[in-house]
């Protein structure tokens, strides 16, 4: 906590008790959440809320306040955390933090009372430099795939066949009307082709993630990366031969929307089968 006790220590209790009963890894204070009542002035408050708001932009940070300085941490997880930390100045706590999230642990925020003390020896514009470094350090870390604790995946129970058929089913029907209604929308604009190509990759990049999700039952930063690859990869199938369907219409004579239309949503829902067979045997297999 920090040395002048700027937050009230009546919030002492609250920090830590998740921590002992073994409910989060992590707890720390936040200024920012409902429940909170803060005494600063606007420049430290805008200062704090605009770079809460880049942390959620740059690393898609998920607590609301990384600096408030009143942090508490279980032992075993400051052992397995702090080798990853790089920062030994102000933007610490926050690297702390972001590679807690990072690696799936649980972070318990607590609403303070804060009185901000006027005499503050910061610097402002040299640690708000050093914490966008810090900042990107830590996104090309990630986009390396590092900043991943080196530990045993857990088993992973995947859902069974007919559940998993069930929710590729409602997500593909949901991503079909979609599609319709993006193409409807960008033909004019676009043109049937380029309609179907933006059309088509919008709804892949949203099916990848609600399958990865909801069909197989993962989440986390763990092959991310590779899964999203492969199944825009997958989603090159119902592309050629949505491609070819409109060549073939167009040679046909046919223009308007309706019966295109209809043609892409008959080939799409063709595809859907193979499509989910690979999901299931390449992309997200475990």
């Amino acid at each position: 906590m920090d040395v002048d006790l700027s937050t009230d220590l009546n919030a002492l209790l609250p920090l830590v008790a998740p921590l002992l009963s073994g409910h989060s890894d992590i707890a720390i204070g936040t200024r920012l959440a409902p429940g909170s009542d803060v005494v600063r002035g606007p420049k430290r408050e805008a200062i704090s809320r605009a770079y809460n708001l880049l942390l959620k932009a740059t690393l898609g940070a998920g607590f609301s306040d990384a600096q408030c300085g009143f942090k508490a941490v279980r032992a075993e997880v400051a052992r397995e955390l702090l080798p990853l930390v790089e920062d030994d100045g102000w933007f610490f706590d926050t690297e702390l933090l972001v590679l807690a999230e990072r690696n799936g642990l649980r972070i318990h925020e607590v609403p303070v009372d804060w009185v901000d003390d006027p005499d503050s020896r910061v610097d402002v514009v040299p640690t708000a430099a050093a914490d966008l470094r810090g900042m990107w350090r830590m996104r090309l870390t990630f986009w390396r795939g590092g900043g991943l604790l080196h530990r045993p995946a857990p088993a992973r129970t995947a859902p069974a066949l007919g559940s998993q058929l069930i929710r590729f089913a409602s997500i593909g029907v949901v991503s079909t009307v979609v599609f319709a209604v993006l193409f409807a929308l960008l033909a004019g604009p676009l043109g049937p082709v380029g309609a179907d190509i933006v059309a088509l990759s919008i709804c892949a990049v949203a099916n990848t993630a609600a399958n990865r999700r909801l069909t197989f039952a993962l989440q986390g930063p763990v092959d991310r990366s590779r899964h999203y690859a492969a199944g825009l990869a997958v989603t090159l199938m119902p592309l050629a031969l949505t491609l070819a369907t409109l060549a073939l219409l167009g040679a046909a004579g046919v223009t308007a929307l309706g019966p295109m239309l209809v043609a892409l949503t008959l080939v799409n829902g063709l595809a859907t089968a193979a499509r989910f067979v690979l999901l299931r045997c390449w992309v997200f297999r475990a």
